[in-house]
């Protein structure tokens, strides 16, 4: 591991980055050009303290997991994720589609919408990122592992997931599930996880294996989805998704009509997002 180079290249990275560019506010009495150590550190969930340590370069040599999180908290690119790594004395992680670097374009973009429900998905379908709103909508999809992890297993095998749709949207939900898994499961080949994901699951849910049967492709879900929440009830949101090419990653952001009730649901949740996490939240 080249410490030094290690260091250097961390503080310039932080250096480079402004607060707007992770969605941090710029005080008046701010003297730092870039970003401070506490909030770097936040961001990768570490703590200041020995951030400071690996910038000076006397700090214990960090795990695959701890250059990753630093690697996605100072938004480096895959070209600079992978030289970090190298720095590290690490193996680069593989640049395949089920990858779980965050595209830095997205997680830009993801920055500036803290009061808005957004979250990034992984190829296979797992969340990788969400704001505290979309958490407050969907519940916290960044904590579960394994299989758990892909949205179309917990929609088949853990058909709790579901009380958050109407019941009469659901069947189309569970066929879209479907499609996109033969979507993915076609492009990336029988080795890859998605289809392993399909044999799972053609072995363990016969609904599965029904719709996989029929053998549908090119079902998306529809751009307004209803949503029954247990603490604000029913409401429609529109979901918008933009798309990165290079990483198989996709941002999903969902509003609501100004002026409707869906609207004034939806600024409750910010509310209770910013509660589970006890940030304060602005008025409007």
């Amino acid at each position: 591991m080249d410490r030094t180079a290690f260091g250097t290249f961390l503080r310039t990275r932080r250096e480079a980055l402004q607060p707007e560019d992770v969605g941090l506010r710029r005080g008046p009495r701010r003297r730092t050009s870039g970003l401070r150590r506490e909030e770097v550190a936040e961001l990768a969930g570490l703590s200041s303290d020995y951030l400071a340590r690996l910038e000076r370069g006397d700090g214990p040599h960090p795990s695959e997991q701890m250059v990753g999180a630093l690697a996605r908290g100072l938004r480096l690119t895959l070209d600079e994720r992978d030289h970090v790594f190298l720095l590290a004395g690490l193996r680069p992680p593989a640049r395949t589609a089920s990858s779980q670097h965050i595209s830095p374009g997205l997680m830009r973009i993801l920055d500036r919408l803290a009061d808005t429900p957004a979250q990034i998905m992984g190829s296979a379908g797992e969340t990788l990122v969400q704001t505290d709103s979309a958490a407050a909508l969907l519940g916290d999809q960044t904590a579960y592992t394994g299989r758990m992890r892909s949205s179309a297993y917990r929609w088949f095998l853990e058909p709790s997931v579901r009380d958050i749709y109407p019941l009469d949207d659901q069947p189309h939900h569970g066929r879209v599930q479907v499609a996109q898994l033969r979507n993915a499961a076609a492009q990336r080949g029988p080795e890859s996880e998605a289809a392993e994901m399909v044999r799972h699951l053609l072995e363990h849910s016969e609904e599965f294996a029904a719709l996989w049967a029929e053998s549908e492709v090119g079902l998306r879900f529809t751009e307004e989805k209803r949503f029954v929440h247990p603490d604000v009830g029913e409401l429609a949101l529109h979901c918008q998704m933009v798309f990165d090419p290079d990483q198989a990653q996709s941002l999903l952001v969902f509003t609501a009509t100004p002026g409707t009730e869906s609207a004034e649901k939806l600024e409750l949740l910010v509310v209770l997002g910013a509660q589970m996490t006890g940030k304060a939240v602005s008025a409007p």
